[in-house]
């Protein structure tokens, strides 16, 4: 029986009997949990999709920010605990990628470690470096757009803008206020995936991710920026597909 706790924080998109392994994803900073609803197509039916739901948006709108990424990454790993009897692998984007590698360290404390953990378009935390702060909601709509073109019909409209600014607040705070720097190292395999002109962090940044871990790791590099997974959603997920094959048969998949 799921819990109260994992329905508030966990949206699921495909996750029925047959769903032997469960992808819980993390959006990225101003992101929603629907960023994920078209994944269930391209992975195997086998494979639950679940997505996070951050507070203070969408289902979640009058909840209450979180007070910096670390207590998210505690509420999360709460919410997940029911499905940690299944095999778990989490998967997060720029932001989420933070979030889901601070949730698979508190899984592995308690015990029930991911089966890996899937990092995109994030440095790893002991090299990331403090970003600006912005000061007025032009700065922070300006580096919203600078990523993603898509979001400038968004603010154009008031009323989105108004429901949609909150948010980019608060997660850009949480990720000028996370510290970073070196974490105890995970046991489960690490996958990094990212841009090949991504402003934001290069192949050989993505590339630091391997000293999380003492299991294996393994990077993809796709054609785009920072928001490479949007057109190349199909090659992003083929490969994701593999991935999630070869820890299903206990073996390391063949690239």
């Amino acid at each position: 029986m799921r819990s109260p706790v994992e329905e508030r924080w966990v949206r699921r998109f495909r996750d029925d009997g047959a769903c032997t392994t469960k992808l819980v994803c993390f959006p990225h900073a101003g992101g929603w949990a629907s960023a994920y609803r078209t994944w269930p197509a391209g992975l195997p039916s086998d494979v639950g999709v679940l997505a996070v739901r951050y507070p203070g948006r969408e289902d979640r709108l009058n909840d209450p920010f979180p007070s910096g990424l670390e207590t998210l990454a505690d509420d999360v790993a709460d919410a997940l605990g029911g499905l940690t009897r299944h095999r778990l692998v989490l998967f997060g984007h720029s932001m989420g990628a933070s979030v889901a590698h601070e949730v698979a360290l508190r899984l592995q404390e308690r015990g029930c470690p991911p089966a890996a953990l899937c990092v995109s378009g994030r440095r790893p935390p002991h090299l990331l470096d403090r970003r600006t702060r912005f000061d007025t909601d032009e700065e922070y709509i300006a580096e919203v757009v600078r990523f993603d073109e898509t979001r400038a019909a968004v603010f154009a409209d008031p009323g989105l803008r108004e429901v949609v600014l909150p948010a980019v607040r608060a997660d850009y705070r949480l990720v000028y206020e996370y510290p970073g720097g070196p974490r105890p190292p995970l046991r489960c395999p690490v996958y990094g995936y990212t841009g090949d002109e991504d402003s934001e962090v290069t192949p050989e940044q993505m590339r630091g991710w391997a000293d999380t871990t003492r299991g294996a790791f393994r990077l993809r590099v796709l054609p785009g920026g920072h928001f490479y997974l949007r057109p190349e959603e199909a090659a992003l997920l083929a490969d994701l597909g593999g991935v999630l094959d070869g820890l299903a048969q206990r073996t390391e998949p063949a690239f």
